[in-house]
């Protein structure tokens, strides 16, 4: 399981989460990032062509060895410097309130203690500053959702503990960050994990 997760499960990831409709989302959810950003859930740097110049530097954490390998083209690429700082959402090895924005995208589905990841993302981000998210979670439709927890102890095996039923707007909006913008929709695929929550939730 250590080598699916380290080695294969990254390149079903880069695959699943690739196309045009999947890069107009990354634009949009990094296009307001500047300063020091910390993006949780890396993977292969699929954001890294979009970091807007802005950016001064990005702290990025992923568990995930071969994800960091698969990422070394796009890093050096790019005019921003990333630098891997640790491994885990849950556990952030930074500063109380040093932090400007936090990017996540399609991460809190997988985060194990999802509730603690976000009490981190909390603690590091500065007054004024925000996350900015783009998730796949509950849908609002009863007959999805009822499908969503069939499926998501399958899920979570297969897709490296993915949920296919958490209510991302809720999960954020209880960590005492405040939703300043949040949009819902539903992108092509299976309706099980077509449903979005994309927003920004900031610190006062």
């Amino acid at each position: 399981m250590a080598l699916y997760r380290d080695r294969v499960l990254p390149l079903v990831t880069e695959v699943a989460l690739s196309g045009k409709e999947f890069e107009r989302v990354r634009a949009r959810v990094t296009s307001d990032l500047e300063g020091d950003v910390v993006e949780i859930g890396f993977g292969t740097g699929r954001n890294v062509p979009h970091y807007p110049q802005a950016i001064k530097r990005v702290r990025a954490v992923e568990p995930a060895q071969g994800g960091r390998r698969f990422s070394a083209k796009r890093i050096a690429a790019s005019s921003v410097p990333v630098e891997f700082v640790g491994l885990s959402g849950e556990s952030l090895p930074i500063d109380d309130a040093t932090v400007d924005h936090i990017l996540t995208t399609w991460t809190l589905c997988t985060i194990a203690d999802v509730e603690q990841a976000l009490a981190e993302m909390n603690r590091v981000l500065r007054s004024g500053g925000s996350l900015h998210f783009v998730e796949h979670g509950r849908s609002p439709e009863p007959s999805v959702a009822k499908w969503q927890d069939r499926l998501t102890p399958v899920q979570k095996v297969v897709f490296g503990g993915c949920h296919l039923n958490r209510q991302i707007d809720a999960l954020v909006a209880g960590s005492g960050l405040e939703l300043t913008r949040l949009d819902t929709y539903s992108m092509r695929g299976p309706k099980v994990s077509a449903y979005m929550f994309e927003g920004v939730a900031t610190k006062r």
